[in-house]
C-alpha cells in the first residue's frame, strides 16, 4: 500500500469515526479499491458515495452492518476535506531581493506543518525557504493542488520552483523529476519524513563551510567564485 500524508489519514480517520461500526481498516480499503492508489486529495475529491458504499459491502470481510444515510453523507464529506478541521499555517516572513547575501531558496514538498512528508507528486503544498550562513526564513507557502490531466498538474507543480534552486522530497516519478530539472532545481530525495528546517540547517552549516561544486553551481556561482567553495581552498 503507498503511504498516506498525514492529511489523507487525518480524513480517513475522521471518516471512520462518523461510520458507527465501521473499522478505519475497512474503510481504508473500500477506498483503494474505489478510487486506487495513491489516495490523494485530488482522487478524494472526485469520491461517488454510491460507490464506495459499493466497495465497502464487497470486502471479504465486510461491516456487520452499515451506517445511515445521514452518517454516510458526512463520512464522505469529511473524505473529500469537508468539515475537516485544519491545521495551524507556518509563518511566513516577508523577504525582499538582496535581504540574505550568500543565500539559496529552496522547496519543500509537505501536507503539513513545516514537514517533509509528501512526494513531488501528491503533495499539497510547498514550503519555500531562504536559507544564508546566517540565516533560515520561511518566505512562502506555495499551493500545489492543481486541477487538470496527470501531466498537466505535474507541470503547474514544476512552475512553482521557477525561483528555486533546489527541491526537496520523499518521492518522484521520472516524468516529474525531468519537469523538475528543466525548472532549474537540483533534486534531493530523503529516505523518510524530516522536519524542513532540519533540511535547511544542514544546507546551512554547508553554505558556512564549503559548498560542493553542484551547489556552488545551483546558486549561480561563476567558475572563478565556485573554487572558494572547494575543500582545497578552504583557510
Amino acid at each position: 500500500m503507498a503511504p498516506l500524508s498525514a492529511a489523507i489519514a487525518l480524513r480517513i480517520a475522521l471518516a471512520a469515526r462518523a461510520l458507527d461500526g465501521v473499522e478505519p481498516a475497512q474503510l481504508l480499503q473500500a477506498l483503494i479499491r474505489c478510487a486506487g492508489e495513491p489516495l490523494t486529495a485530488d482522487r478524494l475529491g472526485k469520491l461517488r458515495g454510491n460507490r464506495l458504499r459499493q466497495c465497502l459491502e464487497s470486502l471479504p470481510e465486510p461491516p456487520a452492518a452499515l451506517p445511515t444515510d445521514a452518517a454516510w453523507q458526512r463520512a464522505v464529506a469529511l473524505l473529500k476535506g469537508r468539515g475537516v478541521p485544519a491545521p495551524p499555517q507556518p509563518v511566513v516572513v516577508p523577504y525582499r531581493d538582496g535581504d540574505m547575501p550568500d543565500s539559496v531558496r529552496i522547496a519543500c514538498t509537505s501536507d503539513s506543518g513545516e514537514q517533509i512528508n509528501a512526494g513531488f507528486n501528491s503533495c499539497t503544498r510547498l514550503l519555500i525557504y531562504q536559507v544564508s550562513p546566517q540565516e533560515i526564513r520561511l518566505i512562502d507557502l506555495r499551493n500545489a493542488e492543481f486541477s487538470g490531466s496527470r501531466e498537466e498538474r505535474l507541470q503547474q507543480r514544476a512552475d512553482c520552483l521557477h525561483d528555486c534552486q533546489l527541491l526537496y522530497t520523499l518521492s518522484i516519478g521520472g516524468p516529474a523529476a525531468a519537469k523538475v530539472v528543466r525548472a532549474g532545481a537540483h533534486l534531493i530525495k530523503l529516505e523518510r519524513p524530516t522536519p524542513a528546517r532540519a533540511v535547511a540547517g544542514e544546507l546551512q552549516r554547508v553554505l558556512a563551510t564549503a559548498a560542493p561544486p553542484w551547489l556552488a553551481k545551483a546558486m549561480g556561482a561563476e567558475p572563478p567564485q565556485r573554487q572558494r567553495f572547494s575543500p582545497e581552498n578552504r583557510s
